[in-house]
């Protein structure tokens, strides 16, 4: 399940209760199978999204070197709560639990890619290099 809906996702974008009920029925079992599957894991997006997915960690090891701040920065810039997309549909944002970079805190993830040691000034710089 996880693979088909992976790819569904890939494909239209988020995982839609049509991407769901035909990753149900390719693998011949129940749309409500594929919907607990994809409300489980936050990997899955249920509804649209921006075109680029922000997510910053605010767990223990990232708050403590500014984690927290950078996420209430970025909530104040983008205009958004947590889950949110900016106005003009260019960025969701979302608080995360655990990036699994303690040692180089603060993190977060953009479209799947990892930057570390961040402070206001370089995420404006990753932003910045967004179309």
């Amino acid at each position: 399940m996880l693979p088909a809906l992976r790819l569904g996702q890939e494909v239209f974008g988020y995982v839609s209760p049509a991407v769901q009920r035909l990753a149900a029925d390719r693998l011949g079992t129940s749309p409500a199978r594929a919907e607990e599957v994809a409300t489980f894991y936050v990997m899955f997006h249920t509804a649209p999204i921006g075109r680029h997915l922000v997510e910053v960690c605010t767990n223990v090891s990232c708050c403590l070197t500014g984690g927290d701040r950078l996420f209430e920065y970025l909530k104040h810039k983008l205009g958004v709560a947590n889950g949110g997309t900016s106005p003009d549909g260019r960025f969701t944002l979302r608080e995360v639990e655990c990036l699994g970079a303690c040692g180089t805190a603060p993190a977060m993830l953009v479209d799947e890619e990892m930057h570390e040691r961040l402070d206001p000034k370089k995420v404006e710089e990753i932003l910045g290099r967004l179309e």
